[in-house]
C-alpha cells in the first residue's frame, strides 16, 4: 500500500500508477492501453482543445468492511457519459467496457485504494472523453479518445459533513435555457469559474445557480446537486438545466425506502425560508450540508437576505441518509438495491 497519511487527504491529484487509454477510429475502438505516464501526446488541432467537445464523469472505489472493494453504481455512471458523448456527437463506450475499464483501473493502483478504516478517503476514477482528431472546423470529432484516471481522495470541501456557507448568484448561470446543463461537460464547469471565483473572494465555499429562463427557481450547485429537508419530505429540483446526479437519485430512492415523502419538482426561491436542512449532493462529497444560505441582488452586491440552517452541523435527516449511502458503499449496510459492483 502506497505511503499515504490517509487521514490528511483532500480532493487533489496524487499520482498513481497508471491511467487507462483507448481510441475510437476507424469504426472501432483501440486496445485498452495501460500507461504509467499521466501526459498524453495529442494533436493541437484536437476539437477537445478548441471546441470543448469533452465530457467525463466521477465515481469511487471503496475498501469495505468485509475487505472487497466495491464500485458505486458505475453503469449508471456509463449511461450518463453515453448520454453526454450523444449530445456532442461523439463515440461513446459501451457500459461493458466502461466497467470493466474501471475495475482494471483500480486493479492498477490498489495501492492507492484506502484502507477501510480510513473513513471518508476513497479511490476517485475519473473517466474521460476527448474529441481527439485534428480538426479546424466547428463540427463534431470523428475520434473520441477515452481515458480513465483515478487518484486517491478526502472530502470535497473542508472536512466530511462540516457546513458550509454558500450564496446564490443571480447575475451569473452555469447553463443556458434549452442548454448543455443536463450534460457533463466540460463547458458547464468552466462556465461556473468567474461567479465561484468571486464567491471564494467572498467567503462563500459554493455557487447556487437559479433557472437561467425566469431567475424564479433553484436549479443546482456550480459542482453538485441542491436538496432540502421539509418535514419528512427529500425535495430536490426539476428542471432541464441541471445535471442527473446519480448521487441525488440515490438518495431519493433511500429516502423513499426509510420512509420519506420524496418531491423532484421546481422549488421557488421564496421557498429557501420553509426548509430545516439544505445540502450539496454529488459524488464527491454524498453530502455537504449547507449552514448559511445567502441570497444578493447581484453577487457582487452588500445587501442579502440570509438563510440559516441548523447550528453549523449535519441536520439528522441528512445525516441518516449520508450514513446509509456510506454504509453500502463500504458494506456496513446490506445493498437491497444491487448498487454494488465488486472488484475481484
Amino acid at each position: 500500500m502506497a505511503n499515504i497519511d490517509w487521514s490528511k487527504l483532500t480532493f487533489s491529484y496524487t499520482k498513481t500508477n497508471t491511467i487507462l487509454r483507448s481510441t475510437f477510429k476507424d469504426g472501432a475502438w483501440t486496445p485498452v492501453e495501460s500507461l504509467t505516464d499521466d501526459y498524453i501526446s495529442l494533436s493541437t488541432y484536437a476539437g477537445a482543445l478548441h471546441y470543448a467537445i469533452e465530457c467525463f464523469e466521477g465515481l469511487k472505489a471503496f475498501r469495505g468492511k468485509d475487505g472487497q472493494i466495491r464500485l458505486f453504481r458505475p453503469e449508471e455512471n456509463a449511461k450518463r457519459l453515453q448520454r453526454s458523448a450523444k449530445y456532442l456527437g461523439i463515440e461513446a463506450p459501451s457500459t461493458e467496457m466502461f466497467v470493466e475499464m474501471c475495475k482494471q483501473i483500480v486493479k492498477e493502483n490498489i495501492d492507492f485504494l484506502p484502507p477501510y478504516e480510513a473513513t471518508g478517503a476513497s479511490l476517485y476514477l475519473r473517466p474521460t472523453l476527448i474529441g481527439s482528431n485534428p480538426q479546424l472546423g466547428v463540427q463534431s470529432s470523428k475520434e473520441s479518445t477515452f481515458l480513465i484516471l483515478c487518484s486517491p481522495v478526502g472530502a470535497y470541501v473542508g472536512g466530511a459533513l462540516d457546513a458550509v456557507d454558500v450564496v446564490i448568484a443571480r447575475n451569473y448561470d452555469r447553463a443556458a435555457p434549452n442548454g448543455s446543463g443536463a450534460f457533463k461537460v466540460g463547458g458547464n464547469y468552466a462556465c461556473s469559474l468567474y461567479s465561484l471565483n468571486v464567491a471564494h473572494e467572498l467567503g462563500y465555499k459554493a455557487v447556487l445557480y437559479l433557472d437561467p429562463a425566469t431567475k424564479k427557481f433553484i436549479d443546482e450547485f456550480n459542482s453538485s446537486n441542491f436538496f432540502a429537508i421539509k418535514g419528512n419530505s427529500y425535495i430536490t429540483p426539476k428542471s432541464d438545466s441541471i445535471l442527473p446526479s446519480i448521487t441525488n437519485m440515490s438518495l431519493e430512492t433511500v429516502a423513499a425506502h426509510l420512509g420519506m415523502e420524496v418531491e423532484r419538482r421546481p422549488v421557488p426561491v421564496e421557498e429557501l425560508s420553509t426548509f430545516e436542512e439544505v445540502g450539496e449532493c454529488g459524488t464527491a462529497v454524498v453530502i455537504t450540508p449547507v449552514h448559511k444560505l445567502v441570497d444578493k441582488p447581484f453577487l457582487e452586491s452588500e445587501e442579502e437576505t440570509v438563510y440559516t440552517y441548523g447550528d453549523g452541523q449535519c441536520g439528522p435527516k441528512s445525516l441518516k441518509l449520508y450514513n446509509y449511502i456510506r454504509g453500502i458503499q463500504r458494506g456496513e449496510i446490506e445493498d437491497v438495491f444491487g448498487w454494488n459492483v465488486f472488484v475481484d
